[in-house]
């Protein structure tokens, strides 16, 4: 069963205002120094802006993944080395905040420190998926 292009626009835009929704998040939990529930968020915002992309490019309800990398080759998006990078280190964040065997040691990972990169680059990056989104397709 195929999407009227009405329907299409309605699951994109969920998408972008659900990733948009997701970040906000990310910046509450940053201020509330939660920094192992932010990085979680900031790779559910990613990957919501992914899966829109992914959804404008098929035509089709996008895949209950969360690989980063798979969902911006579904898209089909021209992705750099050091973006490759980043999305991966991204996805790692989901994996292991939801299984409880990696949530204490992910937790302890997750020092302001070493989560304020991640934090930062999230923006930018959300920003360039943005980019390919098209508003009349």
């Amino acid at each position: 069963m195929g999407f009227t292009k009405k329907q299409l626009q309605e699951i994109i835009s969920y998408w972008r205002e659900m990733a948009d929704h997701d970040w906000k998040t990310a910046q509450s939990l940053w201020q509330s120094k939660r920094y192992d529930a932010c990085l979680f968020y900031c790779h559910l915002a990613l990957e919501k802006l992914l899966k829109g992309l992914v959804t404008q490019e098929t035509e089709k309800t996008a895949p209950y993944i969360h690989d980063l990398e798979e969902l911006s080759k579904r898209a089909n998006i021209d992705v750099d080395y050091e973006s490759l990078q980043q999305l991966a280190a991204f996805t790692n964040f989901n994996m292991r905040c939801r299984y409880p065997r990696h949530k204490q040691a992910f937790y302890k990972l997750c020092t302001c420190k070493f989560s304020e990169p991640y934090f930062n680059k999230t923006k930018p990056l959300m920003l360039w998926l943005k980019k390919f989104y098209q508003t009349n397709k």
